[in-house]
């Protein structure tokens, strides 16, 4: 009777050890699909029906500073490629002191959302042996095409700080160097180890929310998500400025940065 009693206590153990493992496991497989779902909601694309826009402008506050003529005179092909005087581009000012080559992104506000890189290329040439146009911007992970229009040979060096370095040789002629970049960086210095007066930056950012001014200084930031977000400009001579700002479904919002005038 004994032996009958704990084979019968044994196998209701048994029984209560599947159960419970049955139930874990139901609840486990229930829980589970929480991530590939947030996932899906950071990639989700923009409602272009409530998709904002932030224009504006660039000034400088004070004088242009005159620009310092770059001496080519080491290759004459450099030389020949210019009729007058090439200065340097460290500060280019526009009309109405409109200040051009500078960056301006969304800093902040976007932590929740992913963006698939564009596929076209963003091209940085070589022409006069000076980089054509001096201040690029990349998304992170997006493809840079460098060219060489000259009749004579460049060797480019992008020195990041956060990113990989590398320094290749192109002769006229060669193929264009593809290149991208995996982490943002504003800005990395690019600089021709054949022809020291050539100077250019890569401003890598993390969202397409990026636009580098022209001699109007104006800016374009379109296609935005109704929400609050911090700008920033910066300019390789001048430093950074930042504002915040909000804009609502549909809602268009003009800001102005005024960098200062160095002595």
């Amino acid at each position: 009777m004994t032996r009958k009693v704990s084979s019968i206590l044994l196998a209701a153990l048994l029984a209560m050890i599947v159960v419970t493992a049955a139930c874990g496991s139901k609840q486990s497989t229930e829980t589970a699909p929480a991530t590939p779902a947030a996932t899906s909601a950071q990639a989700q694309p923009v409602d272009a029906a409530t998709a904002a826009t932030i224009t504006g402008t660039v000034k400088l506050d004070g004088a242009a500073p005159k620009g310092r003529r770059l001496r080519m005179d080491a290759d004459p092909v450099c030389v020949a490629a210019h009729k007058e005087a090439v200065n340097d581009e460290d500060v280019v000012v526009g009309q109405g002191n409109a200040l051009a080559n500078v960056v301006v992104f969304v800093k902040s506000g976007l932590e929740n959302r992913a963006f698939d890189p564009p596929q076209e290329p963003v091209v940085l040439d070589q022409k006069g042996c000076q980089y054509v146009p001096h201040v690029v911007a990349v998304m992170v992970n997006q493809k840079l095409e460098i060219r060489n229009n000259d009749t004579t040979t460049h060797n480019i060096h992008p020195m990041p700080a956060n990113n990989r370095e590398w320094n290749r040789s192109q002769p006229p002629g060669s193929t264009p160097i593809e290149d991208s970049y995996a982490r943002e960086e504003v800005a990395i210095p690019v600089k021709c180890n054949v022809h020291p007066w050539m100077k250019s930056y890569i401003a890598v950012i993390k969202n397409p929310y990026h636009a580098v001014t022209g001699t109007n200084g104006s800016f374009e930031l379109k296609n935005l998500p109704p929400g609050d977000y911090t700008i920033e400009a910066w300019h390789e001579k001048l430093g950074t400025s930042e504002q915040k700002i909000t804009v609502g479904p549909k809602e268009t919002k003009a800001i102005e940065f005024l960098f200062k005038a160095q002595s």
